[in-house]
């Protein structure tokens, strides 16, 4: 039996479908599995791509700016304000974004900069332009 995934962002679902293992980033925590059989399970997600494997033998990775993860029953909902699949996001955009939160940093501006260059980060590791994401 495979776990049936939804994710959800407020104006559709991104994504649906049929995966045998889900990896997320817990806020605060680090990465974990879903598998079927699974306890229920709900937490904040950090910004961090989540990994969906199909049951089809193949990847999604979703770049999920923060939200929440519920698994109960073998299904695993993701809420999320802002998910990007990879085939969605622009990655000269994300490397420019990437760029303006560098040097906005190096100008002092931490918090709002330190968010927009981990969510270009995120963002350039799920189109395949960055390699590692911590």
């Amino acid at each position: 039996m495979a776990l049936q995934v939804e994710l959800v962002s407020p104006e559709r679902v991104l994504f649906e479908g049929e995966a045998d293992r889900v990896i997320a980033r817990a806020l605060g925590s680090g990465d974990f599995a879903i598998l079927t059989g699974h306890a229920p399970y709900l937490a904040a997600i950090a910004t961090h791509p989540v990994r969906v494997m199909l049951a089809d033998g193949t990847e999604e990775t979703i770049a999920v700016h923060g939200g929440f993860i519920s698994v109960a029953n073998d299904r695993v909902t993701i809420l999320s304000d802002v998910a990007e699949l990879a085939s969605q996001i622009d990655e000269e955009r994300a490397r420019r974004a990437k760029e303006r939160a560098e040097q906005a940093m190096s100008r002092g501006d931490d918090t709002a900069a330190e968010a927009a260059l981990r969510r270009a980060h995120v963002r350039l590791a799920v189109a395949g332009g960055l390699t590692t994401v911590g």
